[in-house]
């Protein structure tokens, strides 16, 4: 809303949540799920004081609390979890991606003391741990997902992407000032950069030029992978770049927002100038 706070969002959002809980009924409730930073929805960051608010109505209501970090996890917000970064407190984690560095299919699902206990004395009943997958605890990918932890432990490279970040931060932040920016939003080596077509207002361009996917095509043909979410390109470079890989990265998409100014002209597509 216009005016509205940071922490005043984060307050109204908190309390849609408790409200959907109790127009639903707490006891119809079982869990909450969010990721740290929602990725695909263009690396979105929560406004200061959201998770904070939102545990507390969680607890307040016994409702699951489900980490989805199967983007974030793995040194992606400079932390080994995304969950570090943010101070989340959750019951369980899901995992994935990262966890094998995507050399083979693998995931996992973390869980809290108190379920595991539940789930254990449950299989004491019964006499048999009652729960698996047909292709859970394949050997080879647990065998890769084990080596690349081995690795990231080894070549320090959860320390180094939170370095790292803060140096693509400050790269990723002086493009406010290129007038084809109106945000740059993310942590650690997950970034958004937000296309506008008035910095003033925050305007977007019409969905039907897909300027997005036009940097995205300019960033590729200038040797740089990013993808298009919508106007928001998203630059999550490897856990492995070096301090001149960031630097050419940046320079590269700048390169291409460049040429997307010069695209926009020959079309005849003018930008709203600041008042």
């Amino acid at each position: 809303m216009p005016g509205e706070s940071e922490e005043a969002f984060a307050t109204r959002l908190a309390k849609e949540i408790e409200d959907l809980i109790l127009a639903e009924g707490p006891e119809t409730v079982a869990a909450f799920f969010a990721e740290p930073v929602m990725g695909t929805g263009g690396c979105v960051v929560p406004p200061k004081g959201y998770y904070e608010k939102v545990q507390a109505i969680l607890r307040k209501y016994e409702v699951l609390f489900v980490v989805d970090e199967v983007i974030t996890g793995f040194g992606r917000t400079g932390n080994w979890w995304g969950t570090q970064t943010y101070g989340l407190k959750p019951d369980m984690i899901s995992s994935a991606k990262a966890l094998t560095a995507a050399y083979q299919p693998l995931s996992a699902l973390l869980l809290s003391e108190p379920i595991y206990q539940a789930m254990k004395e449950q299989g004491d009943k019964i006499g048999v741990f009652g729960h698996g997958y047909t292709y859970g605890g394949h050997p080879i990918a647990c065998a890769v997902g084990l080596e690349a932890l081995t690795l990231y432990e080894e070549r320090g490279l959860i320390a180094g992407a939170h370095v790292l970040g803060a140096q693509l931060e400050g790269r990723l932040k002086a493009l406010l000032d290129h007038p084809l920016v109106g945000e740059v939003r993310g942590v650690g080596l997950m970034w958004g950069i937000e296309l506008v077509r008035s910095k003033a207002t925050r305007q977007a361009f019409e969905p039907s030029l897909k300027f997005g996917l036009e940097i995205q095509r300019l960033a590729f043909e200038n040797g740089l992978i990013v993808r298009a979410l919508g106007d928001t390109l998203i630059m999550t470079p490897p856990l492995i770049i070096t301090p001149e890989g960031i630097d050419d990265a940046v320079d590269r998409f700048t390169k291409a927002l460049d040429l997307g100014l010069d695209l926009l002209s020959t079309k005849g597509i003018a930008l709203e100038k600041a008042a």
